[in-house]
């Protein structure tokens, strides 16, 4: 019998309903649906969409492989009938330490400072890391302290071959071959025909590849999978080696004459757009980029920089008016010594007046206002159209890095004559001085305008070779306009100011240029700061040299008929004599 203090009183349990049952079920039904759908997904983005990344990561653990590194093309320049070397890959040395290999890590440290003129104690840190099996000590050793560092025998040091790319001519044509950005021959390209030109010098990495096993060591048997690499195309340029070293060595005498800040100077073929050479100083050693404090230095000022060209633009603006059939050489006008419009005067230079003047006396003198009458007879936008199709403000796609295309935006608004007055001498419109030499080219070649080039021909790596042919853009005069101009600036360089640029025997042709230097930031011009330029060709019957000379900021001098012009005849009197043309004038003999 239990006490009544022990009864255990029990709760029914109630049955769970049909409906209840259903919803439970339904809930894990669900469940099970949304982990079956989670695993379909995931498997979707690792098969499909994630397909490659999961097999580049499987074969990465069975498989090692390594990168086959291409050899950049190379760069010649001509040399007669030879090429010259303007950039080619080297091989170099490195000294490297195994540290758990050194036995004497005092010796070897010291031996090694006196060698390569390192600082002992930082060899010294390096030898001691006897976990890292690579220590580099020194890149491009030369071979003097390859030679010394083999006699000493020392253990745990050792050499490993590297290519790195090697200017043999050092500092000639610097701003138009650049240098590669890395000192490997493979690294990537910077400045001139090394930037440009990249893709094509670089050729295409290639890799071997072979089972490994679980050391990471390669397994013998298994099969080796090669993609070769493909190494770069060369290139041969248009350059003249022996017409480039003289124009730069004219143009650094010039500099230093003259107390200029810089300077430029190009030789074209006016009938192929050939460029013979381009010269700029200051220069710079491909070899030794690094060393350099001032990067603008790197920039090619023929293409890379613009200036208001000044009175090298006026033949432009004359042949304009011939071509229109409003101006002859002997058609007249006077001249008042200005010109005024909308409250803005202009002068001519040194508010000179000349009166009664000829369109060939417009050039002789450099008479502004006898341009802008010119210009006022052509009207503002067939000007306008005319400066366009001389190729200005627009780049000319030479085959170098950073061209600019020069300004003509002042021309935009037709109703602005005075903008067209001053353009029609040149200031208010800038151009780079490749842009302004073409405009010459045009004068020279019978008035076509030709696409300057720089490139002479492609050299495939198995030996086949591109010639790159010549590209003429689009008439621009007639025949008979180019001769007429031409005639007209052989009288600038025989009775103007163009005196100092001709070459006795020769029939040198061609216009001088004193610039204004725009503010930087600001409108205006800088005070006593001056472009000096001249551009011409020769001989007029046969022309075979268009040359750009442009000096920036001389010193000493005040037009540039003191300065560019003598450079430009230095520069043409070489020329002409190194393409053995003869004379077609007597030489006046000195008394």
């Amino acid at each position: 019998m239990q006490r009544p203090g022990n009864v255990q009183l029990k709760r029914a349990k109630r049955e769970a309903s049909p409906r209840e049952k259903f919803d439970r079920v339904g809930v894990i039904m669900g469940g099970i649906f949304l982990v079956g759908a989670f695993l379909i997904v995931r498997l979707y983005f690792i098969q499909v969409v994630s397909h490659d990344k999961w097999v580049a990561i499987a074969e990465n653990q069975h498989n090692a492989s390594q990168e086959l590194s291409a050899d950049r093309g190379e760069v010649y320049i001509h040399d007669g009938e030879d090429r010259y070397p303007l950039a080619v890959n080297r091989e170099y040395q490195m000294v490297y330490a195994s540290p758990k290999d050194v036995v004497e890590k005092d010796r070897t440290a010291l031996e090694l400072s006196r060698i390569l003129g390192l600082d002992a104690g930082a060899i010294k840190d390096k030898l001691d890391r006897p976990n890292d099996p690579f220590e580099i000590i020194k890149k491009r050793l030369n071979d003097d302290e390859i030679a010394r560092i083999n006699e000493l025998n020392l253990k745990g040091i050792a050499f490993l071959p590297e290519k790195y790319r090697y200017y043999p001519a050092g500092e000639l044509a610097s701003q138009v071959i650049g240098f590669t950005g890395l000192g490997e021959s493979g690294g990537g390209g910077g400045y001139g025909i090394e930037s440009s030109k990249d893709s094509i010098l670089r050729g295409e990495t290639g890799t071997v590849s072979q089972e490994k096993d679980a050391a990471g060591r390669w397994l013998p048997l298994s099969d080796r999978l090669i993609v070769s690499p493909k190494d770069g195309d060369s290139l041969l340029l248009t350059i003249d080696r022996v017409i480039q070293y003289e124009t730069e060595k004219i143009l650094k005498d010039s500099v230093e004459r003259y107390a200029a800040d810089s300077a430029s100077a190009i030789v074209m073929d006016p009938k192929t757009g050939n460029i013979l050479s381009m010269a700029s100083f200051p220069q710079f050693d491909p070899n030794n980029y690094s060393e350099e404090k001032d990067y603008s230095v790197f920039l090619n000022p023929a293409v890379s920089m613009t200036y208001e060209p000044g009175s090298v633009m006026k033949p432009v603006t004359m042949a304009m008016g011939i071509e229109e059939g409003k101006v002859s050489p002997t058609t007249e006008f006077v001249d008042t010594g200005s010109e005024s419009i909308a409250g803005y005067v202009i002068h001519n230079s040194e508010d000179k007046v000349y009166g009664r003047s000829t369109m060939t006396k417009v050039l002789d003198q450099s008479i502004n206002t006898g341009v802008i009458y010119v210009e006022k007879l052509i009207g503002n936008q067939t000007f306008s159209d005319y400066f366009t199709r001389f190729g200005f403000g627009k780049r000319t796609d030479i085959d170098l890095p950073a061209e600019l295309a020069g300004s003509t935006r002042n021309l935009d608004n037709t109703r602005s004559s005075i903008s067209f007055f001053t353009a029609s001498f040149g200031q208010g419109v800038t151009t780079t001085p490749l842009q302004m030499l073409d405009a010459y080219a045009v004068f020279a070649n019978g008035g076509k305008l030709i696409k300057p080039n720089i490139i002479d021909r492609i050299i495939h790596p198995d030996g086949q070779e591109e010639k790159i042919q010549p590209e003429v853009i689009r008439r621009v005069l007639s025949e008979e306009t180019s001769r007429t101009i031409g005639t007209m600036l052989r009288s600038v360089v025989v009775n103007g100011h163009g005196k100092r640029a001709d070459v006795p025997g020769y029939q040198v042709v061609g216009k001088t240029g004193t610039a204004q230097v725009v503010k930087s930031g600001a409108k205006g011009y800088e005070d006593g700061l001056s472009i000096g330029s001249f551009v011409g060709y020769a001989p007029l019957d046969d022309p075979r040299f268009v040359v750009l000379v442009k000096l920036d900021n001389p010193k000493n001098v005040e037009w540039a008929e003191s300065s560019a012009a003598p450079t430009f005849s230095q520069i043409m009197k070489f020329l002409l004599e190194y393409a053995k043309i003869k004379p077609t004038e007597e030489v006046p003999v000195k008394m």
